[in-house]
């Protein structure tokens, strides 16, 4: 009878820690559950600013018009009168479709201006914003203010060589919803 009762109490004692333990692990198994969602959505807010991809190129014909032609005809662009959108996946979400353009431009343009150079370069960011702080905080030469439009917002900054870029933080379901022809 002795040797009943201590095996039932020894059960009970085992019952009893090893609820205390899974009641223990459970709460920190919920403590790391509520820091890795606090982290993640953390840095959802705190998007890095940097560059994606290039969103963009830009360069000086003596006739855009014949050009963009050529390239249609011979390469297979789809050509629109700003040249060529460029449709491709995005990597991290492939059902969305991200763009690319791609336009000769007048020779006198002076859209690169202050850069004397043949083409310029528009590279696709995210968080133009914090990308633009980290640029003055380095001493970076800033051409303009961020301007916001219906498919993106931009910026110009000048490179040490004196190349002219366009920063782009888009909006790409704005050209997925005009549709038309693009360049695959």
């Amino acid at each position: 009878m002795k040797r009943t009762i201590n095996i039932t109490l020894i059960l009970l004692l085992i019952i009893i820690i090893a609820g205390c333990k899974s009641s223990n692990k459970k709460s920190d198994a919920e403590f790391i559950n509520a820091s890795e969602t606090a982290q993640s959505e953390s840095s959802l807010n705190e998007t890095p600013p940097k560059v994606t991809g290039i969103g963009g190129i830009f360069f000086r014909a003596e006739n855009p018009k014949i050009v963009r032609e050529w390239y249609g005809k011979n390469l297979g662009l789809a050509i629109d009168a700003y040249g060529s959108p460029f449709e491709f996946r995005n990597a991290n979400d492939p059902e969305e479709i991200n763009y690319l353009r791609w336009n000769p431009m007048e020779e006198d343009t002076d859209y690169f201006a202050p850069s004397e150079k043949q083409f310029m370069i528009n590279y696709r960011v995210q968080n133009i914003e914090g990308l633009v702080k980290k640029l003055k905080e380095n001493g970076v030469k800033i051409l303009d203010e961020i301007e916001a439009f219906e498919y993106g917002k931009f910026i110009h900054i000048m490179d040490p060589e004196g190349n002219k870029i366009e920063l782009w933080e888009p909006n790409d379901s704005f050209f997925t919803n005009i549709g038309g022809a693009t360049t695959k």
